[in-house]
């Protein structure tokens, strides 16, 4: 049985989703797991969020995992499983369903060239956007080339921000889609208004 295979049976019958299989040099095995996600609109329950992959999920599917692989005479030194992280893969139609309207980071396989129209540099792959689903079906990130503004600085009434762009894809053009790794330090502690 090929180990695709094996992997995805035994992290699927835990009741996890398969994110990514991972090979490195020296034998390690690196194995991405998820909670799954049913769409509300397949009468599944949007994840709460605050719901994580744990610890303890991650030792279940280890000696779970071990078994199998030792069962099937999989060559590998250490076996590593673990949550997808702040940088999240997506690589699927429900991944990109799952996180419409978060900002993501996306590499095409082949540079825009001649489509870009002057509008961006005709040799770039990379883009960072809020992914969005276009309404005649497919995907889009929309963005804005403005610089973020500093914290403390001030921004002028008059100033007129940057026209937002919109690139429209298809999965077959992505070499590779992820969630862009933003980390918000300000906190969730204080309401506005509430004293201090």
């Amino acid at each position: 049985m090929a180990l695709q295979q094996i992997v995805e049976q035994t992290v699927a019958g835990l009741g996890y989703d398969l994110v990514e299989i991972e090979r490195s040099a020296g034998g390690l095995l690196r194995i991405t797991i998820d909670l799954v996600w049913t769409s509300p609109a397949d009468g599944g329950e949007a994840q709460a969020t605050g719901q994580f992959v744990t610890v303890e999920d991650c030792e279940k599917v280890t000696r779970q995992l071990q078994f199998a692989l030792e069962v099937e005479a999989v060559d590998y030194k250490r076996l590593e499983v673990s949550s997808p992280g702040i940088d999240r893969l997506l690589r699927n139609e429900q991944d990109f369903t799952r996180f419409e309207g978060e900002v993501i980071d996306i590499t095409l396989k082949e540079p825009l060239g001649a489509a870009a129209g002057g509008q961006v540099a005709a040799n770039r792959k990379k883009f960072r956007g809020t992914l969005e689903r276009v309404p005649t079906g497919g995907w889009q990130i929309v963005w804005s080339d403005e610089p973020p503004v500093k914290p403390g600085q001030r921004v002028s009434k008059k100033r007129v921000p940057a026209p937002l762009q919109a690139l429209g894809f298809t999965l077959d053009e992505l070499r590779e889609a992820r969630l862009a790794p933003i980390v918000d330090f300000k906190g969730r502690g204080a309401k506005p208004g509430a004293a201090g």
